[in-house]
């Protein structure tokens, strides 16, 4: 991705308060489900147009520049096109999949899942350019159809349409979020890049150079130590 795209280090999306993992799933959605669109099942992601769709030197045409909807809590570095894929490998997402990334960035997550798997997502992102700048891409990359990037605090959005959640947070963050993940149907996978979940064991972890890859699966029953 060009520098001159984002002009500067763009701030992305955190914050919120964690609430309490209810003793039933009784999940009450904070706003309203984001909707997707109906794909048919044998659907093949088009041809990607560009070699590398993060190579666009200019954002899309149009709007006016708005302010976050409050100060980010992390500063926007995206995750390596290597450890996405690992991401993408472990939890083994395809075309029956809804994948939620959490402070989208440039919706590469999202993108890369919808051109190489078919997979449907929704990129959730507190910093309007870079919703505005992921939405570029991926109608550059001809999966505008199968992902949308939304403007919104990841702790008051609505998850519960996901079978997959990506992270690239910190570990107070992924804290401060364990329990609305945990809140998710059972077998929903979780999967963060470098960061994990304290006593949240993870049931698979990859070393892909530098980075560490961790996936969870949210369980039939809540142990007691992570209902504190």
């Amino acid at each position: 991705m060009a520098a001159a795209a984002l002009a500067c280090l763009v701030l992305a999306a955190c914050g919120g308060a964690p609430a309490d993992i209810p003793a039933e799933r009784a999940a009450t959605p904070e706003s309203d489900p984001v909707e997707l669109d109906a794909i048919q099942a044998d659907t093949t992601p088009p041809a990607v147009p560009l070699s590398d769709p993060w190579a666009t030197t200019s954002l899309a045409p149009g709007g006016e520049q708005r302010e976050p909807l409050r100060e980010p809590d992390v500063i926007y570095h995206p995750t390596p096109d290597e450890v996405v894929a690992q991401m993408l490998d472990i939890a083994d997402v395809g075309p029956g999949d809804v994948l939620y990334d959490l402070g989208a960035g440039d919706g590469r997550i999202n993108i890369t899942a919808a051109r190489e798997h078919g997979t449907r997502g929704v990129g959730i992102e507190i910093d309007p350019l870079l919703v505005d700048y992921a939405r570029h891409v991926a109608a550059e990359a001809g999966v505008g159809h199968l992902v949308n990037f939304v403007e919104d605090d990841m702790f008051e959005a609505d998850l519960s349409q996901a079978t997959v959640v990506t992270l690239y947070l910190l570990p107070d963050l992924n804290l401060r979020l364990r329990p609305k993940l945990l809140s998710l149907a059972p077998g929903t996978r979780i999967v963060s890049h470098n960061y994990h979940m304290d006593d949240w064991r993870p049931d698979e972890s990859r070393q892909v150079g530098e980075s560490v890859v961790y996936l969870w699966r949210v369980p039939e029953e809540i142990p007691a130590h992570l209902r504190e």
